[in-house]
């Protein structure tokens, strides 16, 4: 059973850091993407950063700068390093790897930024 572990949330004041990790049972070889999402309440969910297996990274605008998307494949693991957080930052962030067209989801984890 594929499993994706969601972790590194928490509360945080305006202008800090935040470091997400993501565990997978997925090998990293073999997924063709993976990143992090974010939905907060009475919001869509919104892409927030991807990488490719090649290591092509891509950012939401109003996180250009301030995110950072990592993996180690040896650890099957995704990071998202979150510097200068806002309070509009504040959401559930979900991390998903696609491999071979099927997209796997973790739980989520809740990151609260406060003024």
């Amino acid at each position: 059973q594929v499993q994706l572990v969601e972790s590194g949330g928490g509360l945080v004041q305006a202008g800090g850091s935040l470091r997400l990790s993501c565990a997978t049972s997925i090998s990293l070889y073999s997924a063709n993407a993976m990143g992090w999402y974010r939905q907060a309440p009475g919001k869509q969910r919104e892409l927030v950063a991807t990488i490719t297996r090649g290591g092509n990274s891509n950012y939401a605008d109003s996180v250009k700068g301030r995110f950072t998307i990592s993996r180690d494949n040896a650890k099957n693991t995704v990071y998202l390093q979150m510097n200068s957080l806002k309070p509009e930052d504040t959401a559930v962030y979900l991390c998903y790897v696609r491999r071979y067209e099927i997209e796997y989801w973790g739980q989520g984890t809740q990151v609260t930024v406060s003024l």
